[in-house]
């Protein structure tokens, strides 16, 4: 199949379409049709790219399914997927009928809030398969606008303020990179993203005003994609916008921004950071491991004293993204594989302990902890989901959270092992804060009147749970389903870091003498 990448890409944007222009009307029936609609849209996408799955060849390094063609002003419609982003588009595709179907409950603008998800899809997939600079900056400003309306106007009482806040930090980050990629393209010629791969930027340190710039211009662009990923990740201290956007967003919303959303800003890194600038990277390497490491900790303290189940989620999410900067900037296999793996993982598990809150939300209408206890009386089945994805939270061997934590502290390990003691200090933290949580929700007596009737997840709601269990089960105990992918591609960009960094220093050494 000649054109699987756009074909993926473009059915939930065609379903919208349908939507928009043929659905009329805000009765049960045109609510049902628009769910069915996007259902359908949802699952046929996830079916189509596993035929990307199954023809995909791991031991080939480079970029497969190539469709090129051009555009407009001379640009290039440029798709591909390697071993790093192939797993990240398989990735959208799953979650996001189980959000559909997560999201059935809905009867506000149903049509409007299925053609958001819709169009977020197709802008999440296309980041994931463009290598064209330009291409990949529309798609990955793109999907700002859904996100944006999905919290604004299907969110809690605080929803505009936190659409505005995820809206501008986001936003604002990338403004920086539009700097970058115009650099890039004058001093390379080509906004080709292979090509730029290969593409040796100028690394010879100069001053400006009077600020000595080591590394040169691979420091200063480093610094601009850095402002925009890191952000989007998000990592410590720029990321004060997500528990703001995950309380206010709605449970479908809070689940796509933490199983995919985040997971941007590390494929951007992969992508852009590391290949393109290798010797910006290494300079700034310490200072990124630092900040990871005081995220792991500082956030899941933070963790600790939230007396919201959502916001307590969303912190433990930053944590998690620390040990996804912690393996990147480590730069070595063992690193990237396990930021790679915990990303996944954590799109799996961090969707699914956002879906438990949605559970009890929906039927309670409050994500106070306080309000709640003693659910395992009334609600065994949602106390054994809740306990096995509390579980896979904090890095129980036998869940893929396991796997991803231990890789990325392997390779951390060997390039600073202080980094690397103070993280595995956060893995403690995050052990108190998910028990405490699960402590409180589900043990002891069921005091409260407003629970005693409260009833057990419905056979729809176990059917959204499954898939992520099987999921977080299979990777746990079968890593290489993953890492089999992965590998000969984290292999090449560490060779080609270390390749890289290694001729800098001989050129370097080269003009001294």
């Amino acid at each position: 199949m000649g054109n699987i990448l756009s074909i993926v890409t473009f059915i939930p944007a065609l379903a919208a379409l349908i939507l928009a222009v043929f659905l009329r009307g805000d009765d049960e029936a045109a609510q049902r049709n628009a769910k069915w609609v996007a259902m359908v849209a949802t699952t046929v996408t996830f079916l189509v790219s596993l035929g990307i799955y199954t023809q995909f060849d791991p031991a080939d390094t480079g970029f497969q399914f190539v469709e090129e063609h051009e555009w407009l002003l001379g640009l290039k419609y440029k798709m591909g997927v390697d071993g790093i982003s192939v797993l990240f588009v398989l990735l959208t595709t799953f979650i996001m009928p189980l959000t559909i179907l997560a999201s059935w409950q809905v009867t506000d603008r149903v049509k409007e809030y299925m053609i958001a998800f819709l169009l977020l899809e197709t802008l999440m997939v296309g980041v994931f398969m463009a290598l064209d600079l330009v291409l990949f900056y529309l798609f990955f400003e793109g999907q700002l606008i859904p996100m944006f309306l999905i919290i604004g106007i299907w969110g809690g009482k605080n929803r505009i303020y936190a659409s505005f806040k995820f809206f501008l930090y986001t936003f604002l980050g990338s403004v920086l990179m539009l700097v970058a990629l115009i650099g890039m393209f004058a001093d390379a010629g080509t906004t080709d993203i292979p090509t730029l791969m290969r593409h040796q930027f100028a690394s010879d340190s100069f001053g400006l005003l009077g600020i000595h710039i080591v590394g040169g211009m691979q420091t200063l662009l480093f610094l601009a994609f850095f402002a925009s990923f890191a952000v989007k990740l998000p990592m410590w201290p720029v990321h004060t916008w997500l528990p703001d956007a995950h309380v206010q967003a709605p449970t479908a919303g809070s689940v796509v921004l933490a199983a995919i959303l985040l997971k941007m800003g590390g494929y951007g890194f992969l992508r852009f950071s590391l290949p393109m600038f290798p010797v910006g990277s290494d300079v700034l390497a310490p200072l990124v491991l630092w900040m990871s490491a005081i995220a792991v900790v500082y956030t899941s303290l933070v963790a600790l004293v939230q007396e919201d189940m959502k916001k307590l989620i969303a912190y433990s999410s930053v944590a998690h993204m620390g040990f996804v900067t912690l393996g990147i900037f480590s730069a070595n296999q063992q690193g990237l594989d396990g930021a790679i793996f915990q990303m996944l993982s954590h799109g799996f598990i961090s969707a699914a302990l956002f879906l438990c809150v949605g559970v009890i939300y929906d039927r309670m209408h409050t994500r106070e902890i306080d309000a709640y206890g003693g659910l395992a009386i009334r609600m065994p089945a949602y106390a054994l989901v809740f306990m096995f994805f509390t579980l896979g939270n904090i890095g129980l061997p036998g869940t893929s959270g396991f796997i991803g934590e231990f890789l990325t502290m392997m390779g951390a390990f060997q390039v600073n092992t202080w980094v690397t003691f103070v993280a595995c200090s956060g893995v403690i933290f995050s052990a108190a804060y998910a028990l405490w949580l699960y402590r409180r929700i589900v043990f002891g007596d069921l005091i409260k009147g407003s629970l005693k009737t409260i009833a057990d997840m419905s056979g729809r709601e176990k059917a959204v749970f499954a898939p992520l269990v099987a999921m977080t089960l299979l990777l746990g105990v079968y890593p290489s389903l993953v890492t089999d992918i992965i590998g000969p591609s984290t292999s090449a960009l560490a060779s080609q870091f270390d390749n890289a960094l290694a001729a800098a220093k001989a050129a370097t050494q080269h003009a001294s003498n």
